[in-house]
């Protein structure tokens, strides 16, 4: 297989993780609402295991939080949607070049991958040249039987290395951000999330 890994952008609007997981999986960077309703379906569907000491609020809360379009992603709504399209999702963390993959203990046969910035994600797609547009990326990737993609693993780790080396990441410990609504610094994210429970205020910029 000839070509290169690219990031193909997803817009940052909240919803970054769902539409990037919409473009790698179906070439639609505008499924998050439908995909935040199979998240929230699945887990109102088994309470058992959707607890609120796993999700850390009550199903309903969470199921509910899910829905709204301003929330974000993690890792407990990678594992459901690589269940739910049943492919591996690979998400590779800029800051550190760590690669964690969901659904990997399903012996799924192909593997889908995103990057993340701390922030936000984004979707990587092998495209044949530079430049290629969209429309000939390939997203999806048969898993090998040592679970690995071949070359493709080792081009993203390259490209994710290459990000790295630019800085192409938030640290999310330790960026600022000034609040949308009312012009508030904060440091980090843990202040960030303090100021948006205090305040309803969602909407930070990055500045340095």
């Amino acid at each position: 297989m000839e070509g290169i890994v690219v990031r193909r952008v997803i817009p940052s609007d909240n919803s970054c993780l769902f539409n990037a997981v919409g473009y790698v999986m179906d070439h639609d960077k505008n499924k998050a609402s439908e995909l935040r309703q199979v998240i929230a379906a699945t887990v109102a569907s088994d309470p058992d295991k959707y607890s609120e000491a796993f999700l850390g609020k009550s199903n309903e809360e969470y199921c509910t939080w899910i829905l709204n379009p301003e929330k974000w992603g993690g890792a407990i709504e990678l594992a459901i949607l690589a269940d739910y399209c049943g492919r591996e999702i690979a998400a590779y963390d800029i800051q550190t070049t760590r690669c964690d993959i969901y659904g990997q203990d399903k012996n799924y046969n192909e593997r889908v991958m995103l990057i993340y910035d701390g922030l936000h994600y984004d979707a990587l797609a092998m495209s044949p040249f530079e430049g290629a547009p969209e429309e000939f990326d390939q997203t999806i990737f048969n898993v090998l039987k040592d679970r690995i993609i071949g070359l493709v693993d080792q081009l993203a780790l390259n490209l994710v290395k290459d990000q790295q080396r630019k800085r192409s990441y938030t640290d999310t410990s330790n960026f600022t951000l000034r609040c949308g609504v009312c012009q508030i610094g904060v440091i980090g994210q843990k202040e960030a999330v303090e100021h948006a429970q205090a305040t309803g205020h969602v909407n930070f910029q990055e500045f340095r």
